[in-house]
């Protein structure tokens, strides 16, 4: 197994350009995927959608699985995936293995294992939630077969360097819907995000700035426009800034394993968390040829990541991922037998849950702790 020692500097850096390449060209999944495999020694890799509005789960790419299994994966087992429901206990860009989402006793007797992944030799796996919101969650799987061994501390370390490049790389993609994006509309675009876009010149000269960069200059809490440059008010950060932006000119510092995240802060204890990219390379240089910048700087608030239906339930009464998906699957309506069936797990697996949902919540039948359920969710929901 590689793990992060076994891995290079460059290695890891041609990755992290080729996930951001694919946030401006969805088509290059595949490929990066396969690179992403490869890195962390997994035979299989898989990102999908919990479409919470329609309730279904849509398969986005993948690397590793034929045309067959994967249309049988989305039609018959993807609804049970324990890790689907589970992963919304962790926060956004964090691995998460197998084992830590599920009992082993129960993930090795459940449908999903028995009937799909044991058959086609798949054991070990890790998850990581990339995008989260109101209404959807974006995921992806890594998977390995049944002679490796688990993913280790080391794997989990290399993931954590690559995992907030998955989760920049599809927040870009998702607000900029790339799949329709032309060069000639992307000034428009760029204006309805709510992220501050700065594009600069080699020179450090913003060249183009959104909607709402002009709304985090015009503040001058955290960031100024002075020179014709992006100057933060903590001296620090500036300092930091500028060197990252020089870099990138000289062709000196790459996107390694570090990225470019930078701390802006202001003088009342807020600020903003800002991400640079060069992106006069490769494909981001047709995409972005209309301003002819060399970085693009990313700037936004860190906002609390919305709650997903049941979670600050699950997070409030301190329930687990097994549990959760449990009680979410009962609120449909079903019994424990059809709930079984739904989730690929036995009868008495979900009756041994409910118990302990009761217990953690100081109910003691079902239709209670539903309706206690219901009572935590918002009256009002903005779509």
């Amino acid at each position: 197994m590689l793990g992060l020692e076994g891995v290079s500097a460059q290695g890891l850096s041609d990755t992290v350009g080729a996930i951001y390449d694919c946030a401006l060209d969805p088509a290059h999944w595949p490929e990066t995927m396969r690179r992403v495999a490869a890195l962390t020694a997994s035979a299989a890799m898989g990102m999908g959608i919990i479409d919470y509005k329609r309730s279904q789960n849509v398969r986005l790419y993948d690397y590793g699985y034929s045309e067959g299994d994967l249309r049988l994966y989305f039609e018959k087992y993807a609804a049970m995936n324990p890790a689907f429901i589970a992963r919304l206990m962790f926060a956004v860009g964090e691995p998460v293995t197998g084992e830590m989402l599920l009992d082993e006793q129960e993930f090795l007797q459940s449908r999903v294992y028995r009937e799909f992944l044991k058959p086609r030799g798949l054991r070990y796996g890790v998850t990581i939630e990339l995008l989260r919101t109101p209404h959807r969650s974006v995921g992806t799987t890594l998977m390995r077969k049944e002679e490796q061994t688990a993913y280790s501390a080391s794997d989990l370390a290399l993931l954590r360097l690559l995992s907030p490049h998955f989760c920049r790389a599809f927040a870009i993609s998702d607000a900029l819907d790339i799949r329709t994006l032309r060069s000639e509309m992307l000034e428009a675009t760029l204006d309805g995000l709510v992220s501050g876009v700065y594009l600069a010149a080699r020179d450090g000269r913003v060249v183009y700035m959104n909607a709402s960069a002009e709304r985090q200059v015009k503040t001058g809490k955290a960031l100024r426009i002075l020179n014709h440059r992006l100057v933060p008010t903590d001296l620090g950060a500036g300092a930091a800034l500028a060197e990252i932006i020089d870099g990138i000119a000289r062709d000196e510092t790459s996107t390694g394993p570090a990225g470019h995240a930078l701390a802006i802060p202001d003088a009342d204890g807020a600020g903003y968390v800002a991400t640079v990219l060069p992106v006069d390379r490769g494909r981001r240089r047709s995409i972005m040829a209309p301003f002819a910048p060399s970085v693009a700087i990313f700037v936004q608030d860190p906002e609390h990541v919305p709650l997903m239906p049941g979670e600050a339930f699950a997070r409030l009464h301190r329930l687990t991922g097994g549990e959760l998906r449990v009680l979410l699957t009962l609120a449909q309506g079903l019994g424990a037998k059809e709930a079984a069936d739904m989730l690929g797990i036995g009868e008495p697996t979900v009756r041994t849950h409910l118990q302990r949902i009761f217990s953690k919540t100081g109910t003691s039948r079902q239709a209670e702790v539903l309706q206690l359920l219901h009572s935590a969710t918002p009256p009002a929901r903005i779509d």
